[in-house]
């Protein structure tokens, strides 16, 4: 995990490697709220879109695998985000054992007030098992940028994470979003350095 203050607000930005995110998923037990974490961290969706993501607006395509629709994205522009093998099938299972069509949102609840208090509590978890309170900085839209610095460090073309992520210019994706360098980024870098 590294921070970096912000320019705007007391709370700082936050990211997390890629072993850190998955603590933070492992640590609900709850499949809706592990599925609401998932979005954000895994597929770049802020808050808001969470909240309306439907079985339905997942799809499969030939060129380039399982994709999630955003249709009302920040903007009013609608655009289609990867979604991870293992989270369209947790979204797929979950889908079949509720009673709301698949038109419905796969996420119960309406306000990203409960998004906010769900990973307040997931850290919290975390902070139990680790004992690390760093973890009570975490925010619901750094799992976004978590998600975006990742893509990067994995050289993804920028360009490319800006149309997944629905940013307008890349600019505005550089000095927001993305890191300096991912944690997992950091520690290859560094692991190349035999004296270190």
């Amino acid at each position: 995990m590294f921070t970096r203050p912000h320019e705007e607000r007391d709370d700082p930005k936050v990211w997390l490697s890629q072993d850190e995110t998955e603590t933070l998923i492992d640590a609900v037990d709850d499949t809706e709220r592990q599925i609401a974490l998932a979005l954000g961290a895994r597929c770049g969706l802020r808050s808001a879109e969470v909240l309306d993501v439907t079985p339905s607006d997942i799809s499969e395509t030939d060129v380039i695998g399982s994709m999630v629709k955003v249709t009302d994205a920040k903007g009013g522009k609608p655009r289609q985000t990867p979604i991870p093998a293992t989270l369209k099938a947790q979204i797929e299972t979950a889908d079949e054992y509720r009673e709301e069509s698949s038109t419905e949102p796969i996420i119960s609840v309406s306000t990203t007030q409960s998004l906010r208090n769900w990973i307040q509590d997931a850290s919290e978890t975390v902070v139990d098992d680790t004992g690390n309170d760093d973890w009570l900085q975490l925010s619901f839209h750094d799992l976004r940028r978590t998600w975006a610095t990742h893509l990067v460090s994995q050289d993804v073309d920028p360009l490319v994470v800006c149309d997944w992520g629905g940013w307008q210019d890349l600019e505005t994706f550089l000095d927001h979003y993305r890191g300096s360098y991912s944690p997992d980024a950091q520690r290859r870098e560094r692991s190349k350095v035999d004296w270190l």
